[in-house]
């Protein structure tokens, strides 16, 4: 799972606009309760020079004990800092009102505590309480009036809007990381008091109106548009046990170097290995007969990281996440290659952990360009699946074009086709609205793992609204178009209740 949003805590629009008299400022109203979040800033209305203005506040239990970022995180869930980013998602809510273009919002880190408040009334302003554009709480009131707010660079961000309907996709790690103030983390600590948003000074302060753009709050009825921050993180796993290439001269050094893993499950849930932990582990690699190892361990490629020139006979693996372990190296075919090796997993000092095997493949070009068409299917797909559930679609892919003689098509069944860059997009099957977009850019949030029995993905259930059915669409990038290329299938499922289980 590389994808997981955590919903807002509470939200609120403030405002100091005028009522409807164009005389008194509902400086005192509060709108915690409202479906709808609303940033404005109206000029001339009241009189040739009077300025109005709408901000938001908006808040995530990011350092709660449960459902949290940081409860994830020490949970193993979430990865370390450095390795993981958060993106602030609002999604814009269509009106039939004047819609402003061609103006920036700053998102700020709110630098003081407020309540949420249980206002309705964003027309007449007559809901009163705290927070509001004065008071961030019964009997506090905001150092500055519209809200407290820090300024430096690691707690401000700046969203545009071109032609006014777009939503806010920021990426706010920096913050995020402070919220949280993880080990390391240079940046410093700051008390998670949610964000503030508004229109940027420069046009908050302007000769012009920019009314008005909203966004839909966490009381929303639409299950996709509640305010998140998103958590993405490249969590994919490419074990090449299944294909193990010789190390060869039409790859470079680095591509020559290859990666297995260990997959520690003790009664069904990873472990660590107890006296591994999250340190080294290592691995020799042996020829055999008889479906073991024998003889001495193979000498393999030096590269200086994962093989020494000193003892060439080590790998030096380490710890990758909960349980999972991984080994790194080439390794050198003999004049006979060997058609099966085995790696055996030890602490280094004699005390083996697991033997496992893989057979080799001699890497060698092609005469024409190979086939990059395929046929995918998932294995596992279910009907339906609970909310509460994190679950994992196995996905088979063969080249399209298998096509087995007459005089082996009774007993052979086709090669899994490992692909090395897969990537998987989740759609509602009654509108098509993408729910999980493919995430293939620089966070990597959707991208496939493999081993030796094809690709896979986790999928957190909870993502999704219950008793809607989805669908799997897949992308397979070609290198020789430069492109992904969209798959023709796709795989559907349901998703209930646990309460209808």
């Amino acid at each position: 799972m590389a994808i997981k949003r955590y919903y807002a805590s509470k939200d609120n629009t403030i405002t100091n606009a005028f009522e409807e008299n164009l005389k008194t400022r509902a400086t005192d109203a509060n709108m915690g309760a409202s479906d709808i979040l609303e940033v404005f800033s109206i000029y001339g209305q009241a009189s040739s020079a009077s300025a109005e203005a709408s901000r938001v506040l908006i808040k995530f239990d990011c350092t709660a004990s449960t459902n949290s970022i940081q409860a994830d995180r020490t949970a193993g869930t979430i990865p370390a800092s450095g390795n993981v980013s958060f993106y602030l998602r609002l999604f814009n809510a269509p009106h039939g009102q004047t819609l402003p273009k061609s103006y920036t919002m700053d998102v700020s880190a709110v630098s003081g505590s407020w309540t949420e408040g249980t206002g309705l009334d964003m027309e007449a302003y007559k809901d009163k309480g705290s927070s509001n554009w004065v008071s961030s709480s019964d009997g506090n009131a905001w150092a500055t009036t519209g809200g407290d707010y820090f300024t430096d660079a690691s707690s401000s961000f700046t969203a545009s809007f071109d032609d006014g309907t777009e939503d806010i996709e920021l990426d706010i790690t920096k913050l995020v990381e402070q919220w949280l103030d993880s080990a390391g983390n240079v940046l410093g600590s700051k008390e998670d008091e949610g964000v503030g948003i508004r229109i940027s000074s420069t046009y908050e302060t302007a000769t012009r109106s920019y009314y008005t753009k909203k966004f839909f709050a966490r009381g929303t009825e639409f299950f996709f548009k509640k305010p998140c921050i998103e958590a993405r993180w490249n969590s994919s796993i490419k074990d090449n046990r299944g294909r193990f290439y010789y190390s060869s001269s039409l790859a470079t050094p680095q591509e020559n170097i290859q990666t297995i893993y260990l997959y520690n499950y003790f009664r069904g849930r990873l472990r660590n290995i107890p006296s591994v932990g999250t340190g080294s582990i290592y691995v020799n690699i042996y020829s055999g007969s008889s479906g073991v190892p024998t003889g001495d361990p193979i000498t393999l490629v030096a590269d200086g990281v994962h093989v020494n020139s000193s003892s060439p006979t080590f790998v030096t693996g380490g710890f990758v996440s909960k349980g999972i372990y991984s080994a790194s190296f080439a390794l050198t075919a003999a004049a006979t290659p060997l058609e099966v090796v085995y790696d055996v997993w030890n602490n280094g000092a004699g005390t083996q952990y697991y033997t496992g095997s893989f057979e080799p493949i001699v890497l060698s070009p092609y005469s024409t360009a190979p086939s990059e068409e395929y046929f995918t299917t998932i294995t596992n797909l279910r009907h339906s699946y609970r909310d509460n559930e994190t679950a994992r679609f196995r996905v088979y892919t063969r080249q399209k074009d298998w096509n087995p003689t007459i005089y082996t098509r009774a007993v052979a069944t086709p090669e899994v086709q490992i692909v090395d860059s897969g990537s998987y997009e989740i759609y509602r099957v009654i509108d098509d609205l993408k729910v999980v977009p493919y995430g293939t850019g620089s966070d990597n949030h959707t991208i496939m793992s493999y081993d030796a029995s094809g690709s896979y993905f986790d999928l957190d259930m909870s993502m999704l609204e219950t008793g809607y059915s989805y669908g799997i669409k897949l992308s397979f990038y070609n290198e020789d178009v430069g492109a992904w290329v969209e798959q023709p299938e796709a795989f559907k499922f349901k998703v209930e209740s646990r309460q209808n289980k």
